[in-house]
Formats: C-alpha cells, structure tokens, sequence
C-alpha cells in the first residue's frame, strides 16, 4: 500500500507500477497526513501522489502525462485524482433535464412543512425543492402555487401529490390545480399503486416532436420502497386506464399510443428509513435492488430516455450522501434535516426538539391518512407522547365496534387526554370539518359506527401535526413531529459547529455542507482504490456557516 509519510519517508514497494509520470517543481510535492489531507480538501484541484527517489508525496500543481514513457526529469505518479466539483455530483441528465445545477433534492414533507419558503430557497440556489402539499386543502395549495410561480419565475421547483385512498376526490382536485397552473413536476409519494389522477397529470400535453421522439411535459419523480410498486412506475401506463383516460375524454386515441412508450415515472426514489410514511428499509438493500430493476425495465421497454433512481431516507451526513452516490444514484433527497431548518413550515419548539434528538429517539406511529388499513409513520420520539396515544387510539379501533362500546375508563382518557372535550363535541367539529371537504365521508360514518370511530380518531392524528407546526405549546405532549433517524446522525455531525444550533441551519447551508463534504469523500475514496492510506483526519468535513 503507498503512504505518505508523517515522519522519515519510507520508499514505495517495488512492485507499484506507475500510471504515468509527472514534471513541475519539486519544492511543491508535500508530505505527511496532514499535507496529503489538505490536498484532498481542496476538492477543485487535482492530487498527484508522486515517487521522488523512494519518497512518496503528494501535489495538487506540474503537469502529469498518464502513461507512456517519461523523459530524465519526471517522476514516476503512482496515484492521481482528478478535481471533484459539487456540481458534478450525480447523473448529469438528472441535472440537465431537471434544469438544476445539484443533483440535491429537498422531500415534501406533508402539511406545508415543506413550505414555499424552502421551495423557494432551493429554486434559488440550484436545487430542487418540492412543496409539501399533502394534508392540505385545495385552497391552501393554490395560494402555494402561486407564490412560487410568482417568485421563482422559470427555476426548477415541484408540488407533492400523495396517495388518497380515502378521498379520490382529493387527489383529482389536486391534479387539477397542477394542471390549470402549469406545475411540471411532481413527487408521488405513498402509492400503493398507480391512480387515474395521477397517469392523467403526466399524460396531460403528450404530443410528438419533429423526430417523432414522445415529449411529456409533466414529469413525475415517484418515492417508492417496493419493488411492486415500483414496477409499475417504471412501466407504461396500464391499458385500462389509457382507455379510461380516453372515454373520459382526457387524452386523445393517438395520445393513447403515444404513452406506451414512456414510464409513468422516469424518474424514482428508493426511500429508506426515512420520516413519515417508510417501510423502513435499509438504504444499503432498497437502492441495488432498484438500480438493478431499472436495469431490467429499461432493457424490457427500450426507452429512449434512460431511468433513473434517487435515493432517500439516512441522507444526512457528507458519508450517506457520497455512498449513495457511489452506489449509483442519479440524485439525493433529503427530508427530515430540512424540517430542523428555518425555512420550514413548523415551529422554532419543533425545531429545537429536533437539533435535540438522537438516531433512537424516533417511533413508528398509526398514519392519520391510512389509520384503518394500519400503516404507519415514523415519528419523533422524545419530548413528546405522541406515539403512545396513536397506538393506543388504533388498539381500542381494532378491539371495539364503535364510540359507544369504549370502556368507561376509555372513554375518560379520550376526552380528557386525547380530544380535551366530549366525544360528542368531537364528532360535531369532526363532521363539520367533512361536510365541506368530503360529505361522504359522514354518510358513510351515519351508517357504520366503526367508520364514525375511526374518523374521530383520526381528528386527533391529524390535528396533532398542526398543533406542531404552529407551535401550540399545551399540546406539546401531542406533538406529532415526521422524523427518521437520519436526524440524529445529521446532529451528530454537526456537534460543535455553528450548525448544531437549529437558528443557523438554513436549507442552503446544509445541502452545500453535505454536498462539499461528499465531494472529499469521494476523493479520499479514490486515493484508497489506487491503494493510498488515506489519514482518518482527511474524511472529517466539519460543516460551516459560509459554503
């Protein structure tokens, strides 16, 4: 293995073959780990570890030439890496087709969390950034649209649409909106799988160009950790549904044809142990196994526009986001280190219970949005009993038949702890909340006292992200805070830096930290696979205030 030595040098093995030879001044070859490490921190220069008569060293200036012989003043490189630039981290079509300058994505926390301010911020800044538009009404989202558009003028942004099961109605509204205003872009996320809605917003517009190339001027970015599920993203959309798009009248017979030969979805997220809806999967599994079925779908429909896959979930610290890369991701998306930012759409509290939290401190939940069919999301544990009582609520759905057969020692929790009011009273605000938003859902609660359970129940589970979000400190216990541990890990890293106080930490700052600090990783990753011992002080990026 080459070294660079910190004391007396010691020669290069005899059996290192050179790459090439390089020529320039002497004085300017350094040695020791301390030189070699700020070698590779400056990640805009090149690295040439270099062999002057036994000694091994290390420049970032001269002139190599890779192979080929080398004249009486070279000295023979036995390793070099070339500049690595934030900005050519990633896939390069990504980048391209997106209209952004980093391959960094910011998620769409649900409920505004991911707000316009931070959409905005990463418009601004070269990145993209999705707004956080599940949860909220249609109203709410309109006003989002518009002052995005209004202020990011033709930089790259997204809007989230999230699986309704419940409320179809909801969702068709939603892509309405996307449509009437001209949003380009969207992040599916919790789709168990695909919905008409949504394979109508990405068909909407399909046309042909000059060259006959099909052109869609919607695209859909979808977060997936399933392989079911992801097939049918990466695939076509399904014959019933492009009839049923065409009867409806929504697309044209031709357009039809034209959308057997694009994905739903060019683009998809392999989301790992992430906050909020997750299967919690394990990065290092979920992204070769998605990597590797873009593969096969691509080679089985013959795209002409290659797919790609980001990745998600544990993207908090320069290593995650550099080994994802390294493994093959077109892009990275984070999520619960933005909610911890000031241009989040939560609270200064949130933001401080967040700075505060460690890898453990995170739970799995009943998800207000699919509480009767179980699934979960995963939620911040500490300084908040949130988890507890959401457990506890899916418990008593699962073991009684309606309200009315709750225990009386039941009963008395819900309204005291729980709902801060009669069960009564909590039915009136409940209904009163869907007789403009979705009456159906009433009638359906009139007739099945179990539906009429649930969807009390589920009035507390949603109101618990909102009294977080605007900070009401008397329902702190109630805190329902989206969270994966990749925040702990992110905290962990910055511990000491100005970073780890939740007012420094804007949106930009961080993306920039994380993406210079993948940079040298990289670097000092390439040094190790043409066998240089790379000292432990040159992988430890420390973040800054100004990137």
């Amino acid at each position: 293995m080459l070294t660079i030595p910190t004391t007396q040098p010691r020669a290069a093995s005899a059996s290192t073959n050179p790459c090439g030879y390089w020529t320039g001044d002497p004085g300017a070859i350094r040695f020791g780990d301390a030189e070699l490490t700020a070698l590779i921190h400056q990640s805009d220069q090149p690295i040439f570890i270099v062999d002057v008569d036994g000694q091994i060293g290390a420049t970032n200036s001269g002139a190599a030439t890779l192979g080929g012989d080398a004249d009486k003043t070279a000295h023979p490189v036995l390793a070099y890496v070339p500049p690595v630039a934030a900005d050519q981290l990633g896939d390069a079509s990504f980048r391209d087709e997106m209209g952004v300058r980093f391959a960094y994505v910011s998620g769409a926390m649900a409920n505004g969390i991911a707000s316009e301010r931070l959409v905005i911020a990463m418009a601004r800044a070269g990145m993209m950034g999705f707004f956080g538009a599940a949860g909220l009404s249609p109203q709410r989202v309109e006003q989002a649209i518009q002052t995005i558009q209004s202020e990011v003028g033709d930089l790259p942004y997204g809007f989230n649409l999230i699986h309704s099961p419940d409320d179809a109605a909801l969702e068709s509204a939603v892509v309405d909106l996307y449509l009437k205003y001209g949003v380009r872009c969207v992040s599916a996320a919790a789709f168990l799988g695909l919905t008409l809605p949504l394979v109508r917003y990405r068909l909407s517009g399909i046309s042909r160009d000059e060259h006959g190339t099909v052109i869609t001027p919607n695209r859909v970015v979808a977060k997936v950790s399933r392989v079911e599920v992801a097939k049918r993203f990466l695939a076509p959309p399904p014959d019933d549904m492009l009839a049923k798009l065409v009867a409806n009248g929504d697309i044209t017979e031709a357009q039809a044809q034209m959308a057997r030969e694009i994905p739903v979805a060019s683009d998809i997220t392999a989301e790992a142990d992430s906050g909020g809806h997750t299967d919690n999967r394990p990065a290092l599994a979920l992204l070769p196994t998605m990597l590797a079925l873009r593969d096969t779908m691509q080679s089985q429909f013959g795209y002409r526009q290659a797919l790609r896959v980001g990745a998600a979930g544990g993207i908090a610290t320069p290593s995650s986001v550099a080994a994802a890369l390294a493994m093959g991701a077109s892009y990275v998306l984070t999520g619960s280190i933005n909610q911890a930012c000031i241009e989040s759409g939560t609270c200064d509290l949130v933001r401080k219970m967040l700075a505060d939290a460690s890898q453990a401190d995170v739970i799995m939940a009943p998800a207000a949005d699919m509480f009767e069919m179980g699934v979960q999301v995963q939620v911040l544990k500490r300084g908040t009993m949130f988890a507890m009582r959401a457990k506890k609520l899916y418990e008593w759905y699962r073991a009684y038949p309606s309200l009315d057969e709750l225990p009386a020692a039941h009963r008395q929790s819900l309204e005291r702890d729980y709902l801060r009011c009669t069960i009564d009273e909590a039915w009136q605000s409940t209904s009163a909340y869907f007789a403009s938003r979705d009456p159906a859902q009433i009638q359906k609660a009139e007739r099945d006292p179990k539906h009429k359970m649930a969807l009390v129940f589920r009035s507390y589970l949603g109101q618990s992200s909102n009294w977080a979000n605007s900070g009401d400190a008397s329902r702190q216990a109630d805190f329902q805070v989206w969270c994966g541990p990749s925040m702990g890990a992110f905290n962990e890293w910055v511990r000491g830096t100005e970073l780890e106080k939740p007012e420094n930490r804007d949106a930009v700052t961080v993306a920039k930290n994380l993406l210079n600090g993948a940079t040298v990783l990289t670097r000092a990753n390439m040094l190790r696979a043409q066998g240089v011992a790379v000292p432990a002080e040159a992988t430890q990026y420390k973040p800054r205030l100004v990137v």
